[in-house]
């Protein structure tokens, strides 16, 4: 009796403390090294299969023949994907696909999107499952904002009249309360991703968000460009850069344009390591 319940304890630990992988892509192009290290991180050459979760995309068809045609260059076929509408009632067995996936793939698109169509059928918990089963997560441009707890939008609350895809006109100014933050999947509690970083010159929009959420590594991933994450250290991966900002002191005064003094910048390339969580 005594063996069968250390038996469960050691199996519920085991459980609660087993964790995959993060791939997290800035978009863009992604280069074909990034692509076999993500295949390999993942071990789905070897074994088990990729799905692809296009929920972020208004073509979700399209997202997925996409994704997969990459993927199929690249000499897997084990490759899926489902379209699936916010509040459908999906199978247990759709679910269980999900969470035994080796790897799940989140293309680009509108990260609310995403996140309001996986919260509403449940494939966010699913999600979730495949990370503690060991999977490997990997998601570009949305795919990559959803992976943080708190997850940056895209909107602007006092100019709602910018667009996110915009590469010359919005987040023109560093101003309190006006980049939109709403909830990820929470891979990275401590951490806040932001994408396209370099490309779209999205320096003002981070600093903004390191001010406001102080102790918080604001994470900056440009395109072609990914971090592969595995026991809270972040490895950057791909062609160009990772900026990271950490604001350690707390706003002692709110005003329209927000100061802050020792901002911490530090700017990543290929290969190089960095703490994450």
């Amino acid at each position: 009796m005594k063996n069968h319940i250390l038996y469960y304890i050691l199996f519920f630990s085991l459980n609660i403390f087993a964790q995959g992988k993060l791939f997290i892509i800035g978009g863009g192009k992604r280069p074909t090294p990034m692509l076999e290290r993500l295949i390999s991180e993942s071990g789905v050459d070897k074994s088990g299969y990729i799905y692809i979760l296009p929920y972020a995309s208004e073509e979700q068809d399209s997202s997925i023949f996409y994704a997969k045609k990459q993927f199929d260059k690249m000499g897997l076929m084990n490759v899926f994907g489902a379209i699936v509408a916010k509040n459908q009632m999906v199978p247990p067995s759709f679910l269980d696909s999900i969470s035994n996936a080796k790897c799940i793939y989140i293309p680009g698109g509108d990260q609310v999107k995403f996140m309001d169509i996986v919260k509403s059928t449940r494939i966010d918990i699913a999600i979730k499952k495949c990370f503690k089963n060991g999977g490997l997560i990997a998601g570009t441009s949305a795919g990559a904002a959803v992976m943080s707890q708190k997850m940056i939008t895209g909107v602007e609350l006092k100019y709602p009249s910018t667009t996110e895809n915009t590469e010359n006109k919005g987040f023109e100014t560093i101003e309190a309360n006006n980049i939109e933050i709403s909830e990820g999947l929470g891979f990275l509690q401590n951490s806040i991703i932001d994408q396209h970083f370099i490309k779209r010159k999205r320096q003002n929009r981070l600093i903004a968000v390191a001010i406001e959420n102080p102790n918080f590594l604001c994470v900056g991933i440009d395109e072609a460009t990914a971090i592969l994450v595995k026991n809270n250290i972040a490895e950057v991966i791909g062609d160009s850069q990772v900026l990271t900002l950490l604001n350690t002191q707390k706003i002692n005064k709110i005003t329209p344009k927000l100061s802050a003094k020792n901002l911490q910048l530090s700017l990543y390339q290929s290969k190089e390591k960095f703490k994450i969580k």
